[in-house]
């Protein structure tokens, strides 16, 4: 009889579970891929800099110092950004808080374009950053909030795969432009997405915090398809973001409770520890990292750009099938290991033995560091980040975390030259202790959220009482 019943609990449950496996549908492929034009919107002004520096530096008379300030002041903007991103989204949405980043990139690649003096050039850059923050957050929320929990990791990672798209176009195009036209063609997928947000259905989980019950089966009924059974997924997310609601404040303060404690320190030390792995001061200093180990920078930074992408659609596959945790492991041991390499090149170099040898390593060290970084992690905190953090914090949590990853990531690239001057290897072997303290970091504390709805995830990550 005890059998019976256990048969039958399971079969009960077997089946809520298999009718949860949702396909793919048109209108899911829409949003992820508006959504996805932020990403792409992002990386190609990340890499602008670079291609363009001796196009505007000659047109405009600027010196090394000035244009420095150009490169740098889009981590300021994203600051702010992040600041306001969360506050915004929670309040308005996350459709329209999409919109709002892209007319903060229109204007910022608009006061590029036409700008005549230097300072039109710098508010651009500084505007565009602004977009950057917001973006970074809500990108990522957007795309893991309307996307089951199946294919979730792989949509979020797909999406910041245009990232990498983005900032290898702008390297091989920039080149072959002028710096004012490679401003317009860094429009167009802001644009696009500007138009394509009137599209796209808000996220359900957005509208069951603000209490819109039928939106949120409207919604939910148009990303899964006209013939999908949405009934328990929406009664799902109405039941956790009413006891979410119950249980906790609204204020910023709020968010430094105790049983917020475990998912603020994970995504917090997460976003930290990645940066400070030296990807900002890798990604924008390669070329000087290349010429100072004596190998070709032109090729090798080619080399490393190509080498990004089919690496970049990999993380797609091995998102979902390894899992968030296994691929943030492997992945940080390899950024680890290839901080190593370069930091052991240099540190030869500093001793006068061969030459080759120390080009090899260090050109091995940065590719290897590179593919790490792209396969997993750099995109996976952001999709840990967007699964971890509750409805009701998620606004200010996000912020802060986006925050922390700006300024990190404004040290690094800041704090690079003066320490690669004072001592290359020194550089990177700190470098390779922040890699490698990812890795203990995720051992300790980060869970597998594969294969798991956002509210089962959330649930295990706070103490409600």
């Amino acid at each position: 009889m005890a059998g019976s019943m256990e048969d039958g609990l399971l079969d009960e449950s077997s089946l809520r579970k298999a009718s949860r496996q949702f396909h793919v549908t048109t209108n899911l492929v829409l949003s992820t891929s508006v959504a996805a034009c932020g990403y792409f919107a992002y990386g190609f002004a990340a890499g602008y800099s670079s291609p363009a520096q001796s196009g505007i530096m000659d047109d405009l008379g600027l010196s090394i110092a000035e244009y420095s300030v150009f490169a740098s002041i889009m981590i300021f903007g994203g600051m702010i950004g992040a600041l306001i991103s969360g506050k915004v989204a929670d309040i308005f949405g996350r459709r329209a808080t999409i919109w709002l980043s892209d007319l903060f990139f229109i204007m910022g690649w608009c006061s590029i374009t036409f700008g005549k003096r230097a300072w039109w050039l710098d508010a651009g850059r500084l505007v565009m950053g602004v977009g950057a923050g917001i973006y970074l957050y809500v990108g990522p929320i957007y795309i893991s909030e309307v996307t089951p929990k199946n294919i979730r990791g792989s949509f979020v990672a797909a999406a910041s795969c245009t990232l990498t798209l983005g900032f290898s176009l702008v390297y091989y195009i920039g080149n072959n432009m002028s710096w004012r036209t490679l401003a317009l063609v860094g429009a167009t997928p802001s644009f696009i997405q500007v138009l394509g947000v009137f599209f796209i259905p808000e996220s359900p989980r957005w509208l069951s915090k603000i209490g819109l019950e039928k939106e949120v089966e409207a919604s939910l009924q148009r990303l899964r398809g006209e013939n999908a059974d949405i009934s328990t997924e929406a009664a799902e997310i109405k039941d956790f973001t009413e006891t979410v609601q119950r249980h906790s404040g609204s204020t910023f303060m709020d968010l430094f409770s105790r049983k917020y404690a475990r998912p603020l320190i994970i995504g917090v030390g997460l976003m930290a520890l990645v940066q400070l792995g030296g990807n900002n001061a890798i990604t924008s200093f390669a070329s000087s990292i290349f010429r100072a180990a004596g190998c070709s920078a032109d090729s090798a930074s080619q080399v490393m750009a190509v080498l990004q992408l089919p690496f970049a659609v990999t993380s797609i596959i091995l998102t979902e099938k390894a899992g968030r945790r296994l691929l943030m492991l492997v992945t940080s041991a390899g950024t680890c290991l290839g901080c190593l390499l370069v930091a052991l090149g240099f540190l030869f170099k500093g001793y006068h033995l061969s030459t080759e040898l120390t080009s090899s390593m260090v050109y091995t060290g940065i590719l290897l560091f590179s593919v790490s970084f792209t396969m997993g992690m750099g995109g996976t905190p952001w999709i840990i980040m967007s699964e971890i953090l509750p409805i009701n914090i998620k606004g200010s949590a996000g912020s802060l975390v986006t925050l922390i990853n700006c300024f990190t990531s404004w040290i690094v690239g800041y704090a690079f030259n003066f320490l690669f001057e004072w001592n290359a290897a020194g550089t990177f072997f700190l470098f390779a202790f922040f890699c490698g303290s990812v890795v203990v970091f995720v051992a300790m504390l980060v869970p597998e959220t594969k294969g798991r709805t956002l509210e089962e995830i959330q649930a295990s990550m706070t103490l409600l009482q």
